[in-house]
């Protein structure tokens, strides 16, 4: 049987309180569980205490072959209990491929423009002045 140690949502509309909790990976997330292994209250201010962990059956369940999710892992890595893995994702931050695009499109219009302005520029340069009347001429 795997065991994942898992949220278990309770609480009212807009109002979310978890239960930490052992279960079976194949029970629904606020279905049949094992056993109530601690509980997080998001609603709580970050310097009140959110995360409350019964440590000692934790460890018990850890050294029995439950993995933690994601969440509940950082609350443990948090508390000392495991260690939480780094992350490195470089390509989070890059737009997607459809971004791109529409950024190269957009600096290629730009090139084209910075272009047809300097042609236009070097046309005017090029061309002779025309000559301003004499004063003589005009007197």
């Amino acid at each position: 049987m795997a065991l994942k140690i898992r949220l278990a949502r309770a609480g009212s509309n807009k109002r979310p309180y978890y239960h930490i909790v052992v279960a079976d990976v194949r029970s629904p997330r606020d279905g049949r569980f094992i056993e109530q292994l601690g509980s997080w209250n998001p609603m709580l201010p970050r310097d009140a205490e959110r995360v409350k962990l019964n440590e000692e059956r934790i460890k018990h369940w850890l050294d029995n072959g439950a993995l933690p999710t994601d969440r509940v892992l950082r609350f443990l890595d948090q508390a000392g209990l495991a260690k939480r893995p780094e992350r490195q994702n470089p390509k989070k931050g890059e737009p997607g491929k459809k971004a791109q695009e529409r950024i190269a499109a957009a600096k290629q219009a730009e090139e084209e423009a910075k272009a047809a302005a300097a042609e236009a520029e070097a046309a005017v340069a090029e061309a002779p002045a025309e000559e301003a009347p004499s004063e003589e001429a005009a007197g």
